[in-house]
C-alpha cells in the first residue's frame, strides 16, 4: 500500500517537472538539436553556420508575394544544399529536418 502511493507521488513529482521545463524550454525529452549540441560544445562557428541556415530556410519558405505560393521543404534543402548548409553527415538537408528548422 505503502510503494503504490510512493510510486504516485514520484510519477506527479516528475510529471510537473517535465511540465516545468517544457513552460520555460519548450522542450523537455528527446535528442538535443544540433544547435544544442553545438553551444553546449562551445563551437561558436557551428552555431553561427546552424543560425544562418535557418534564417535562410525561413526566408526561403516565405510566400511569394506576386503568386502568393511558397516553395516545398524540398526545394529548401536544394538551395540550402547550393548555398553549402549540409546537414551533420554532410548531405543535403531532408524535407523533416527543414520543416523543423521553421518550427524553431
Amino acid at each position: 500500500m505503502f510503494s503504490q502511493l510512493e510510486k504516485t507521488r514520484l510519477v506527479n513529482k516528475l510529471r510537473a517537472a517535465r511540465e516545468r521545463k517544457r513552460q520555460e524550454v519548450g522542450r523537455c525529452e528527446g535528442r538535443k538539436t544540433r544547435l544544442e549540441r553545438a553551444s553546449a560544445a562551445n563551437d561558436e562557428a557551428a552555431v553561427g553556420r546552424l543560425q544562418e541556415a535557418v534564417v535562410m530556410a525561413k526566408r526561403l519558405r516565405r510566400a511569394n508575394p506576386v503568386t502568393g505560393k511558397r516553395r516545398s521543404l524540398r526545394r529548401i534543402a536544394e538551395e540550402l544544399e547550393a548555398a553549402g548548409h549540409l546537414n551533420e553527415r554532410g548531405r543535403p538537408y531532408d524535407a523533416m529536418s527543414i520543416s523543423r528548422m521553421l518550427k524553431s
